[in-house]
């Protein structure tokens, strides 16, 4: 029986697309036990979703903020609790 993880919502905004952010999310997820996915929104924003332990979520979306400080202007967080629904991290 699965127990709830961390699952978090991230929308980042500013100049984050089209300068390699998803693929940076995705290289910095493979330093966390993190699940989840990467994704350019249409309206320029870049929205990513990751679950797992609470503490390892935090450092994680900590971490993407950090190494892409210079492009994001506006991170708008959501961390609910939920049974998990992702095996493994990918860009969609």
């Amino acid at each position: 029986m699965n127990r709830p993880v961390s699952h978090a919502i991230v929308y980042f905004s500013g100049h984050v697309q089209g300068v390699g952010f998803r693929y940076a999310v995705l290289q910095t997820a493979k330093e966390f036990e993190v699940a989840g996915f990467v994704c350019n929104l249409p309206d320029g924003r870049v929205q990513l979703e990751a679950e797992g332990e609470p503490s390892v979520v935090t450092a994680f979306i900590e971490a993407v903020r950090e190494r892409m400080h210079g492009f994001v202007k506006n991170m708008e967080h959501v961390q609910l609790s939920r049974l998990p629904q992702f095996s493994g991290f990918e860009i969609r």
